[in-house]
């Protein structure tokens, strides 16, 4: 069979482009490794408003748990702020629902999905990429297509066999640990921080509210050798203090060394975590997904409708997604470095400066002082303009 179009990976990534490219009209398959659609689960689900806007997405009840208005970050030695920033308002949502449900608006635009098909290699016509041999339920596959989305996560498989340098060293990956839990202290509509070596050296830990007690709660950490603690340590360490249920577990890698150096190549685009488009600072990568997405399912449909899916006319995925995003992605890397640096004392007193402010209405003689006494605050400033 022969498709405009293959995605490899159904998950926000390859599903969002499925959905674009066959709405665009192309002829679109998606195949999705995993059994089953949003399982495991790879998120701690916290999505803004601004990617339920930027996307058309409606945030239904079936996949939305709780509307999020404010967000708690709490330092190493007990000093705590809450902020109401217009940025931080959205949803807690289920995953695999959610998941499920961008796959299935896929298919109502045209698109076919596979679960539990794995592509094993891919299909070269002249040096270039002109299909998927695929393992499904029912055998072995093959089929042709004029363009490959890869969308199938880090260290993308897909990418390698076409070439690309898709892989990230152990110091360059978030290694991350999460529970849903039941029975958990928490306010529904407020997402909390932690910070400091005690709670996730190299990174944060997270609560993000389900509603009626339950509650994600993770870790995320950056481990430079392997005798470093696991983010599971740290996580079972904080959850042990709070008396709660352990209803799911769950864990996974998350890439936050910026983009990878090239996300195309002769008929085919890297999508998502496979190409690195998560944002450094957060780990958080739904949003950036969802834009880059929908820009390869635009230059795809371009490319096949002027049958140029040459690297050439493909170079424009790469330098639309840079021009949109690419600058936000740099300043957060930079802004990660600088808070890596930051030592437990310095992180504590400079959020004990903010207690009992609004965040967004600091006076110019606060920030002075805050800049003064902690210097590698005004670097990270700098590195951010």
């Amino acid at each position: 069979m022969k498709y405009d179009l293959v995605v490899v990976g159904g998950r926000v990534a390859g599903s969002i482009a499925a959905y674009h490219a066959a709405k665009n009209g192309l002829h679109v398959l998606m195949l999705e490794g995993n059994p089953e659609i949003g399982t495991p689960v790879q998120c701690a689900g916290g999505v803004s408003d601004s990617f339920f806007k930027s996307t058309g997405i409606k945030p239904l009840p079936e996949f939305t748990c709780t509307r999020i208005n404010s967000a708690t970050i709490n330092g190493p030695y007990g000093a705590s702020i809450t902020t109401r920033n217009p940025i931080i308002k959205g949803y807690i949502i289920e995953r695999k629902i959610f998941d499920k449900y961008l796959a299935l608006r896929a298919t109502e635009a045209g698109a076919d999905v596979l679960a539990g098909s794995r592509v094993n290699d891919l299909i070269f016509h002249d040096g270039s990429v002109s299909g998927v041999k695929f393992r499904g339920p029912d055998g072995t596959h093959e089929v042709e297509s004029s363009i490959v989305i890869a969308a199938d996560g880090i260290q993308s498989g897909i990418g390698r066999m076409a070439g690309l340098d898709t892989r990230f060293r152990p110091g360059e990956l978030c290694s991350c640990a999460q529970y849903e839990v039941a029975g958990f202290d928490v306010d529904d509509e407020t997402m909390e921080f932690y910070f400091g070596s005690t709670f996730a050296p190299s990174g944060y830990l997270w609560v993000f509210p389900k509603g009626d007690g339950r509650a994600n709660v993770g870790v995320g950490i950056r481990r430079t050798t392997c005798s470093d603690n696991s983010p599971l340590h740290y996580l079972n360490q904080f959850i042990s203090r709070a008396g709660c249920s352990r209803l799911e577990f769950n864990a996974g890698a998350v890439p936050i060394a910026g983009p990878i150096r090239k996300t195309y190549t002769d008929s085919l685009l890297v999508v998502g975590d496979a190409a690195g488009q998560v944002d450094p600072l957060t780990g958080g990568g739904i949003h950036v997904a969802a834009k880059c997405a929908m820009i390869a399912a635009d230059v795809a449909t371009e490319a096949v409708e002027s049958q140029r899916t040459d690297s050439g006319f493909l170079s424009k995925y790469e330098s639309t997604w840079h021009e949109r995003i690419g600058k936000n992605l740099e300043r957060s890397l930079k802004f990660r470095k600088v808070l890596d640096g930051l030592s437990d004392d310095e992180l504590d007193s400079l959020i004990r400066s903010f207690e009992g402010k609004a965040l967004n209405s600091i006076s110019k003689i606060s920030l002075l002082k805050i800049l003064r006494d902690y210097p590698g605050i005004l670097k990270m400033l700098k590195c951010m303009l």
